[in-house]
């Protein structure tokens, strides 16, 4: 069974994709990461998100991009 890690709620940041049960946008999270910071600041700046959030999406856009450039 697929678990839902993001939503996506008009009343919520407009729509953008954030992580599920928070309002935290995925965006951030890559954002993070491109700024070379690492997952444990993301998580003590956004607490509301847990680690495994944090895996589980980054395990999807990796498996994601390694099915797309085959």
């Amino acid at each position: 069974m697929a678990v839902e890690l993001l939503t996506r709620d008009p009343d919520i940041l407009g729509g953008e994709a954030v992580f599920k049960g928070t309002r935290v946008p995925a965006k951030t999270l890559t954002d993070y990461l491109a700024a070379g910071e690492t997952i444990d600041n993301f998580l003590d700046d956004f607490p509301t998100v847990s680690r495994r959030q944090v895996l589980d999406f980054l395990d999807k856009a990796r498996m994601r991009l390694t099915t797309e450039a085959a």
